[in-house]
């Protein structure tokens, strides 16, 4: 194998030495696209019951609980794809979780 100089590597070529192995890209972020079509189950937000513990905001690996003010508000839908973690983590009771009627 031979660096960007067309040298041999060998173990005395430096990393610095060594041609890149590909581009570097900007990471990926699911803010921008609608992945909450994927759903099959969906969560209700039960807000008489919720306590604002706010226990069930880092369970969500899509980050569609928003939280103004210190405050839980409904499911941001476009991003939530129904994996129900949040329901789980609640420990009032105050999100249901059905099957989703698109």
């Amino acid at each position: 194998m031979r660096n960007k100089q067309g040298k041999l590597i060998t173990s005395e070529i430096s990393w610095k030495d060594i041609t890149p192995g590909g581009m570097v890209f900007e990471s990926g972020s699911a803010r921008y696209f609608k992945t909450g079509d994927w759903r099959t189950m969906k969560p209700v937000f039960k807000a008489d019951q919720c306590k604002q513990c706010l226990l069930c905001v880092p369970t969500c690996p899509d980050s569609s609980i928003p939280v103004t003010a210190g405050k839980r508000e409904d499911f941001n839908f476009e991003h939530c794809k129904g994996c129900g973690i949040c329901a789980k983590a609640c420990p009032f009771d105050a999100i249901d979780f059905i099957k989703d009627q698109k």
